[in-house]
């Protein structure tokens, strides 16, 4: 093997590993002409009755919360491994505001990409699910995602990653997210997020004076499956306004490119580079 051959041959395997290892660390598999799904949540419609709070408790197995007694509605809450969402109410400079929070399902999620097993899989529907069967506990998913959303059982023998799958069972049988069912006001809508897009920027289009001009999750992160719409500045309710337009993925791709070149080229490299010294070495004895 001369020099030419051994570089040309280092060059093929190294791209071929990195092709591979991105193929295989893919979570999204996108079928041809299909759209995702997405809610539409409008504050300005919501009433903090936390009927959807209740309604995916029971949608879940959760302990159903006690909505009337509680109190839960006193200061800002997040998400937890036993509710998947919580509405939380904020004063604001055109008064009281209560926001539903969950998990957002970003188009490109983090917590797929940092994934080691495929266990956080992003479905070919929109939604970002858990695979139990193909988690190994490393909790990649938790330190990636901005919105800090999924959360682990610490307290289980048989610990599980815990988030908002966005119904992904009744989506299969052709039903609604529950809490989308249960909105009596319709401040939730389901539908594809082409749509959904449509129907947010017509009613700001029609009612200037009543929202302010943005759609939260259009662009955040690269668009998310969960969008919003507001009266008041989304700061005021709560949420990032820090984190760009870049997926998150995109941070991380070109040190994943590389990668594979690092672990499996470098060493090939260093064999070969070896391989040639050792030949030119029994080359000089033999013509001394």
């Amino acid at each position: 093997m001369d020099r030419r051959n051994f570089l040309k041959l280092s060059g093929t395997a190294g791209a071929g590993l990195t092709f591979n290892g991105l193929k295989l660390n893919d979570s999204t598999e996108h079928a041809p002409n299909h759209e995702f799904v997405g809610v539409l949540t409008d504050t300005t419609r919501c009433i903090g009755c936390r009927a959807c709070e209740k309604a995916c408790a029971e949608a879940h197995g959760f302990e159903v919360p006690d909505i009337e007694h509680d109190n839960a509605l006193t200061s800002p809450r997040t998400t937890t491994e036993r509710s998947w969402t919580v509405v939380n109410r904020y004063e604001t400079e055109k008064g009281v505001v209560f926001v539903k929070k969950q998990c957002m399902h970003c188009w490109q999620p983090a917590c797929a990409s940092a994934c080691l097993t495929n266990a956080m899989y992003k479905t070919t529907d929109g939604p970002v699910i858990w695979r139990s069967s193909k988690c190994m506990g490393c909790r990649f998913c938790m330190v990636a995602c901005p919105f800090e959303i999924p959360k682990f059982e610490y307290n289980s023998w048989n610990p599980k990653i815990q988030k908002c799958n966005m119904c992904w069972e009744r989506l299969e049988q052709g039903m609604k997210p529950a809490c989308v069912q249960a909105c009596p006001t319709d401040a939730l809508m389901f539908g594809l997020k082409r749509e959904i897009m449509e129907i947010a920027r017509v009613r700001i289009y029609h009612h200037p004076q009543k929202y302010i001009h943005r759609i939260y999750g259009e662009q955040e992160v690269g668009g998310t499956g969960w969008l919003y719409l507001a009266a008041v500045p989304f700061e005021q309710l709560g949420f990032r306004t820090d984190l760009g337009t870049t997926p998150y993925p995109d941070y991380t791709r070109e040190f994943l490119y590389g990668v594979p070149v690092v672990l499996f080229g470098l060493p090939t490299l260093l064999l070969g580079l070896k391989y040639l010294a050792e030949r030119n070495g029994n080359t000089e004895e033999r013509e001394d």
